[in-house]
Parts: structure tokens; sequence; C-alpha cells
């Protein structure tokens, strides 16, 4: 089993700045990339980036304003994010599994962290 566990959330002001951090542990050899997902109110969790070797990938959404980046030495992927928007706000959830943009092909998730953008 691998557990993740996110941190680096709270609430900023609109064209502010968070980094969230995620720590893997337990099995991390199984892991093959890690990822960022996000839900708000009443919407489906949709993708914001991954990350394998020097291969990124980001949603439209967020390419440009959002940087993801990993510590292998630390089993740790951090997600940058700067310019935030109102549109931002969610619930950050970090992920582990196959490289992909859908939460299908992740097998481990953390348990969140709450990112809220005033206006």
């Amino acid at each position: 089993q691998v557990q993740l566990v996110e941190s680096g959330g709270g609430l900023v002001q609109a064209g502010g700045s968070l980094r969230l951090s995620c720590a893997a542990s337990g099995r991390t050899y199984s892991i093959y990339t890690m990822g960022w997902f996000r839900q708000a109110p009443g919407k489906e969790r949709e993708f914001v980036s991954t990350q394998m070797g020097s291969v990124s990938k980001y949603a439209d959404s967020v390419r440009g304003r959002f940087t993801i980046s990993r510590d292998g030495a630390k089993n740790t992927v951090y997600l940058q994010m700067n310019s935030l928007k109102p549109e931002d706000t969610a619930v950050y959830y970090c992920a582990a599994g196959r490289f992909g943009i859908t939460a299908r092909d992740y097998d481990y998730w953390g348990q969140g962290t709450q990112v809220t953008v005033s206006e």
C-alpha cells in the first residue's frame, strides 16, 4: 500500500500563490508517477497536473500558472500555484499511479487539502 498526505492548502486572495505538497510513504517503489486533481463543490473531480520524468501535463485551465515538481529522494510532489483565481477554489487531491489524466489512471489518493481563493 501507498499512503499520500497533502499539505499547504489554505485561504488566499485572487492573484496570490500557494504551494501544495504531497508526501508518499509505504510501498513507494511501486509508484510510477504522481499527479494532482481537484474537486469543486457540486462538480466532478478533474485533472490538474501530472509529471513523469521531464514530461509534465497540465489542464488547460491551469497551464502557465501552476507548476508541478517532484523530489524523488523525499517521495514528495509539489504543486506551485500562482495567479490564483476564485475558480481555482476546490479540494486538491494528490494521486499516485500511471501517467494519465483521468482519475482511473491512479490507484492511490490522498485525503485532500482545501484551497480557497477569495475575490
